[in-house]
């Protein structure tokens, strides 16, 4: 399968070097560059590629909200968005999982990595294994704190799916689950499905938001 990547980012050398990158790969293929958050918009609703690779920093409308906007419209659905930083701890980098980011890359990833985090959000898995990420997300939802109404947010789950969530924050994957929990798969994928449904999140880097916001888990318990 070909995955298509459309690549947004205000410096041109950027755009070039990552093109460069991909266009030697057979499976990857760019189909539209964009200078700024604009641009990336109406580049993703003409081309309605796999992944777009989004820097967050860019003039006018920058990458959170062109992310938010792409996340927002039905109709982009199956597009996903890897954001690019320069920082590892980045309260950019927050806000833009919580509008829909499925996960994070350094703009000095090995040609490999970014290869294989391409192929695996296109894929419709999550990038929110590696460590760094959930340090991400948890030393911001420390500093900005649980949301005041986040029990009631939650009332929606059941039991099971309020315990697959908390074990999705810690990073599990559906396997990791299936064993922690004594179920399959299959049961512990549906249980995180039917989590993402009700609580409206996009994907698991969403989901794994929402644990921290609302207040099921808490910094440094997963």
């Amino acid at each position: 399968m070909t995955v298509r990547v459309v690549l947004a980012d205000d410096q041109t050398v950027v755009r070039a070097g990552f093109r460069a990158l991909l266009d030697l790969t057979d499976d990857l293929v760019v189909v539209a560059e964009a200078a700024d958050g604009a641009q990336a918009v109406e580049a993703v609703r003409l081309t309605r590629p796999d992944v777009v690779l989004m820097d967050i920093r860019m003039p006018g409308i920058d990458g959170i909200e062109a992310t938010r906007r792409i996340a927002a419209d039905g109709e982009l659905d199956a597009v996903r968005v890897l954001v690019l930083t320069t920082y590892q701890v980045d309260a950019y980098v927050f806000e833009a999982l919580r509008h829909g980011a499925a996960g994070f890359l350094l703009k000095d990833i090995e040609p490999d990595d970014l290869r294989a985090a391409i192929r695996t959000v296109a894929a419709g898995q999550s990038l929110l294994a590696p460590a760094v990420t959930r340090s991400v997300v948890e030393e911001f939802a420390r500093l900005k704190g649980p949301e005041t109404d986040g029990a009631e947010r939650l009332a929606v789950l059941t039991e099971r799916e309020r315990e697959v969530m908390g074990l999705v924050a810690a990073g599990l994957s559906n396997e990791e689950i299936g064993r922690e929990l004594l179920m399959s798969p299959l049961t512990a994928k549906t249980h995180v499905s039917r989590a993402m449904i009700k609580l409206g999140a996009r994907d698991r880097a969403q989901l794994v938001v929402l644990a921290y916001e609302t207040g099921l888990v808490r910094a440094g318990e997963v």
